[in-house]
């Protein structure tokens, strides 16, 4: 946008200005792009459990003020000099995993890490220090280096993707992280085989993804693991076959699976981020050839298990953003969407607007919705 490029841009934001206290619609300054930076235009942003862990269970001191949200799509406003590969207009997607494609994780097909990614030091801050926010004269961190509930924000070019002119920028937004998180789990990280039986623990936007992952890869049975009976018509939705709640048995939940599947499973997602759950997630596992992927952030307790479990052939591993290479593979999942091959309409169950960021954060907290998507700007 001629008019706003290389001028600071204030605009409507959500700031978490501490810890376990609600967001605070704020003005802020969007400073302009500086060298191999691009400054977009958020259109839509889902909220992701992770928005929450950091302002109600990680809460970091370091890590405030922030601007949350890393799940988003926009269009580029301005660039800034050395950046070729984007143009003002583009639809593009944040990504909270960089690909620099220069590094030894980007050259290596093993990973999609990439070591000039804000996580490579910052994991419990979960943001780096620089940042292109101020708010009434302080700096505001860029929580995951997207911060997508604000109505600008500012990357570097290794951490944006190009996507297709067409795209719905309100759908493909889930893209950014939740559905490509728990579908690459599935297909990227547990590589899940055709006639295979998997377990998905946690049913909420993630594991739904990870069972639509199972359902692509051509399992025979997917079981469908939660709390909370209500998501089971969902997870039908998105090719379970079985259901069971822990709580309606006796039993251990991998003793209860271990019944069903004749010794345990070939494949278990742990989409919760709750390191008892992770255990249970091993145990279910078939002993010989079992693999189990952790999906769920989590950051704050130990986990453990027998080693037993392992030196019996089990596998456990675990998957940051499904495994995906963003700048590679994200424009490729919005075809994928567009051609009719993953869902994600059926992922969103409430539309809100900025003003109403703080009840779509209490619709998570409860349970109430899998996907809330918030139009950020017109």
């Amino acid at each position: 946008d001629m008019a706003t490029a290389g001028k600071v841009i204030k605009c409507q934001a959500a700031v978490a200005w501490e810890p376990n206290v609600p967001m605070v619609i704020e003005e802020i300054e969007v400073a302009p792009p500086q060298k191999n930076e691009i400054r977009i235009k958020v259109i839509a942003t889902g909220v992701c459990h992770s928005d929450l862990y950091h302002l109600f269970e990680g809460k970091h001191k370091d890590g405030f003020p922030a601007v949350l949200g890393h799940e988003g799509a926009g269009v580029v406003e301005s660039v800034g000099p050395g950046v070729t590969e984007f143009k003002p207009g583009d639809k593009v997607i944040p990504l909270f995993v960089s690909q620099c494609k220069e590094c030894r994780f980007c050259k290596s097909p093993k990973t999609n890490l990439c070591e000039k990614s804000w996580s490579t030091e910052r994991y419990a801050q979960m943001s780096n220090t620089d940042t292109r926010f101020s708010c009434r004269g302080k700096p505001v961190l860029q929580f995951m280096g997207t911060s997508t509930f604000s109505e600008y924000t500012v990357l570097n070019q290794i951490a944006v993707a190009k996507i297709h002119d067409d795209a719905p920028l309100n759908r493909v937004c889930l893209l950014g992280c939740g559905i490509s998180t728990g579908y690459g789990a599935a297909i990227n990280t547990a590589k899940v085989e055709p006639g295979s039986v998997c377990a998905v623990f946690g049913m909420g936007a993630v594991g739904l993804a990870a069972v639509m992952g199972c359902k692509n890869a051509g399992a025979s049975r997917i079981i469908a693991v939660d709390i909370n009976e209500q998501k089971f018509e969902k997870a039908k939705v998105f090719g379970a076959t079985d259901f069971v709640n822990p709580k309606a048995h006796k039993k251990p939940i991998n003793e209860v699976l271990t019944d069903m599947t004749n010794g345990g499973v070939d494949y278990s997602l742990e989409c919760v981020g709750n390191v008892a759950v992770m255990r249970s997630a091993l145990e279910s596992c078939v002993k010989g050839w079992g693999v189990s992927v952790l999906v769920g952030w989590t950051d704050l307790h130990d986990f453990s298990a027998r080693p037993i479990q392992l030196i019996a052939g089990k596998t456990w591993k675990g998957s940051l953003f499904g495994g995906f290479k963003g700048k590679d593979s994200i424009p490729k999942l919005v075809l994928d969407y567009m051609a009719g091959r993953i869902k994600l309409e059926e992922f969103v169950t409430h539309t809100v607007s900025l003003e109403q960021i703080n009840d779509a954060i209490q619709l998570m907290k409860t349970g109430g919705c899998i996907r809330t998507i918030v139009n950020v700007s017109k």
